[in-house]
């Protein structure tokens, strides 16, 4: 059987408009095209485990429209197990999202059912969490309910990753001796050490701080100059595979759950952080959130141009 991943964490629709550029403030802009895809950070991540060969669980919230429906019916036709996916009264958690031509994107995200998801309600859901040998969180669900779960994935000796997106400030100094894999961008590992992070060198500073802060170990995506890894005692920087990058939109989504799935079948960590990277590069060559992640054989006949 796959190793199990159990994901705690988001679940919206992306409402997406494709556009020339990114509007100013003010500005209205004459959009291309626009279209509705399952998102949210904790379902893509979801999404991307279960596609790279890992036995997933989704523990979040969706609200009682019509898009909580599509969001579950989008996990469980990629065979996520969503028992611990509850429906709670009102909206679901939508994102606004626009990709411009040189696909980059800007995001606005409003958090819906996704700020119903209590400790109390993680609770509930207890066994799932013990039947899983990887946990994932981000921080589209409230910070108590991020902290609640890391602590309790720790008592239960699970392998902790904390993906800390969207981050604007520092976490909460008692979550990083529960974490084992930090995996921040260059933004969140900056807002998170209070360092400058725009090359190598100043990430390994960032990332040396986050360490020292109490997170096991550092991974810190550069985009398209790949990732760099830090344990405290030396760094290794993974390039990343040379693509025609088209949307943006789920890759570090994709590099997390790639990485998570790698890491739980037993791979080492260069191995699962090179996963990760191809299946982030291919996800780059496709527009969306969820239809953009590839699958293991997908990942297995990549060739590098």
């Amino acid at each position: 059987m796959p190793a199990k991943v159990v994901v705690i964490g988001s679940l919206n629709m992306d409402l997406v408009t494709r556009a020339p550029r990114l509007p100013r403030g003010g500005e209205t802009l004459i959009g291309q095209s626009f279209a509705t895809v399952p998102g949210g950070k904790g379902a893509n991540q979801a999404v991307a485990a279960a596609r790279l060969g890992a036995q997933v669980s989704m523990v979040g919230c969706v609200g009682s429209d019509a898009y909580g429906k599509e969001l579950r019916d989008a996990l469980l036709a990629e065979q996520i197990d969503c028992q611990a996916v509850s429906s709670v009264e009102g909206s679901s958690g939508v994102a606004l999202i626009v990709v411009d031509d040189n696909s980059q994107n800007a995001i606005v995200i409003v958090a819906g059912a996704n700020g119903a998801l209590t400790p109390s309600l993680i609770g509930c859901f207890d066994a799932v969490l013990q039947a899983a040998d990887v946990m994932i969180c981000q921080l589209e669900v409230p910070d108590a309910t991020v902290g609640h779960a890391l602590k309790r994935a720790r008592e239960l000796g699970k392998v902790v990753i904390l993906n800390p997106a969207p981050a604007s400030r520092p976490l909460p100094a008692d979550w990083y001796a529960n974490i084992d894999y930090l995996i921040p961008n260059e933004s969140e590992a900056s807002a998170l050490s209070g360092l400058p992070v725009d090359s190598r060198q100043s990430a390994e500073a960032a990332a040396t701080r986050l360490i020292e802060m109490g997170a096991g170990k550092v991974i810190i995506t550069l985009g398209a100059e790949g990732s760099l890894f830090a344990d405290g005692k030396s760094f290794a920087h993974f390039p990343a595979p040379a693509v025609k990058a088209v949307d943006t939109t789920a890759a570090g989504d994709t590099f997390v759950g790639g990485f998570a799935a790698a890491l739980a079948v037993g791979r080492s960590e260069a191995e699962a952080i090179g996963f990760g990277q191809i299946a982030a590069a291919l996800s780059v060559t496709r527009a969306g959130a969820q239809p953009s992640i590839p699958s293991l054989s997908d990942v297995q006949a990549f060739k590098t141009p």
